[in-house]
């Protein structure tokens, strides 16, 4: 019998060229994200399957940086993690995919470099709302209590604006018209920070719809000031 004629080969399509190359990346990132859940899960509390405060404590120990540091803060606001010192795992992959973290190694660079993330004015604005959101802690709250808020000013503003900061801190632990504060607040005390020279005070305008605690605050630093 005669060998029956070989069909000649279709023409290769680019479908058919990459199809091997396009499946590379997919298999590349299930590895990416297999590290970086290895990394979750030393950290996680097998109860809860979630990182919780004794977990971001030991993680601050490994990548060198305390947990009152702006960078915790920072990583939290990369993962858009939802509740106050825990990550899970979903919001740690978002975090850590972004950072091109998969390794303990490449964290703790990342974390270090973390600062130069919010140097951008509107990511800086971003993440300086997230930084009140995540003090929400309960549901419908809509306020933050005054020893937060002046940890949170410490943490968030404290070396971009220390003498506003100091005495902005030292004002609201004394004064009795609030004792917590809303997003509002928190907003217009970053753009006071930005607009209002602390030599004089004399760019301050109060009919600018400035909150009412700012106004009083600037009443008491003249007053100060005239008792020196």
């Amino acid at each position: 019998m005669p060998r029956p004629k070989r069909k000649a080969a279709p023409p290769l399509t680019s479908s058919d060229v990459d199809s091997s190359l396009r499946s590379e990346p997919k298999k590349s990132t299930s590895k990416q994200f297999d590290r970086i859940d290895h990394i979750f899960e030393s950290y996680t509390n097998k109860s809860l399957g979630l990182i919780d405060p004794e977990g971001i404590e030991a993680l601050c120990k490994d990548v060198h940086v305390e947990h009152t540091d702006v960078r915790m803060l920072i990583l939290a606001w990369k993962m858009k993690a939802e509740k106050q010192g825990y990550f899970s795992k979903d919001e740690w992959r978002r975090g850590l995919k972004c950072l091109g973290a998969d390794t303990l190694t490449k964290l703790r660079k990342a974390i270090q470099g973390l600062k130069q993330e919010v140097m951008v004015p509107e990511c800086f604005e971003d993440f300086y709302s997230y930084a009140f959101q995540y003090c929400l802690t309960e549901e419908k709250q809509r306020s933050v209590d005054i020893e937060t808020i002046c940890e949170l000013l410490n943490i968030v503003l404290g070396s971009e604006f220390p003498t506003q900061v100091k005495s902005l801190i030292e004002y609201l632990k004394i004064q009795n018209d609030y004792r917590a504060l809303t997003m509002d607040h928190w907003r217009n005390f970053y753009r006071f920070f930005k607009e209002v020279s602390f030599v004089d005070l004399q760019s301050y305008d109060s009919s600018q719809a400035w909150p009412v605690i700012l106004d009083n605050f600037v009443e008491w630093l003249k007053e100060k000031e005239e008792k020196h």
